[in-house]
């Protein structure tokens, strides 16, 4: 783990609440909106910043993160843009971890060693990689691991304990639960099977496990924080992007306040889910 992302979950668990995990798109709808937009999430109360990398073939995401990735490439953002949005944000806050989340194409063509150093330069604290799967552990997991940076792996439903030590071997940072089949976005999970799925999980490691996938409502987080270590929201905050730009699909004067309402809702809901569990 690096020193940010462990001190971060420490002081999470020190104050007895899960984390609230934010995704949005790096460059959508246009640079100077995303980096206010990343800007704002931390005040708003999240705790750790998920940042999209654009990609033409985004073969995991739902319509809504799809169209936020051909806004972002619209607009001309690029991995090496999606670097520089988070060195900007470091210039201001050097505490709130960055995960970098996407997939591996760009980082191939960008080239696996330039790719981490420049990462590392811009403060990225973890990388989630959806299509490397553990047997390509070399490709990037490895030479991430031996720079300091945390490669975070996603478990699923489908993830049986004969499976799950090979997911989590080379684990660090957190382990993302996806807390149901199928594409981001879809319908919320029974927060009963996702605290079985997460105890599941901690029998097999002592990293702290991040549940999302269909959360949408603080009350959502509420819920799923009770039995998780983190909530990660990532479509219901490019939905709500999407719902303030104009006709023309630019960002408009409400664009960064309206996501910034929405996580103050969303951190309210997981600060309170341990405390109903105490009652």
């Amino acid at each position: 783990m690096t020193k940010r992302m462990e001190q971060r979950f420490a002081d999470l668990k020190s104050e007895g609440r899960p984390a609230l995990v934010t995704y949005f798109m790096g460059g959508d709808p246009d640079y100077s909106t995303s980096l206010g937009i990343m800007k704002a999430l931390p005040r708003a109360g999240a705790d750790v910043i998920e940042l999209g990398m654009p990609f033409s073939d985004p073969m995991a995401d739902g319509p809504a993160i799809q169209m936020a990735g051909r806004r972002a490439l619209k607009g001309g953002q690029t991995l090496a843009r999606t670097l520089d949005l988070a060195k900007d944000f470091r210039k201001e806050d050097q505490t709130t971890p960055i995960v970098m989340m996407g997939y591996y194409n760009p980082i191939y063509v960008y080239g696996v060693d330039r790719f981490l150093s420049d990462a590392l330069e811009a403060g990225i604290d973890g990388l989630i990689v959806v299509d490397l799967p553990p047997e390509m552990d070399e490709e990037l997991c490895l030479p991430a691991l031996a720079k300091g940076i945390n490669f975070i792996r996603l478990a699923t439903p489908t993830t049986d304990d004969k499976r799950l030590p090979t997911v989590l071997k080379n684990t660090s940072g957190f382990v993302y639960y996806v807390s149901m089949t199928g594409i981001t976005g879809s319908a919320l999970p029974d927060p009963s099977r996702v605290a079985g799925a997460v105890e599941r999980i901690k029998g097999h490691t002592n990293l702290p496990v991040c549940v999302g996938f269909g959360v949408k409502t603080a009350e959502h987080a509420r819920l799923i924080g009770a039995a998780a270590d983190g909530v990660v929201v990532g479509t219901a905050i490019v939905n709500q992007i999407a719902n303030t730009l104009d006709s023309e699909g630019r960002a408009t004067a409400d664009t960064v306040e309206s996501v910034a309402t929405m996580v103050q809702g969303l951190a309210s809901g997981a600060r309170a889910a341990r405390l109903d569990a105490a009652e």
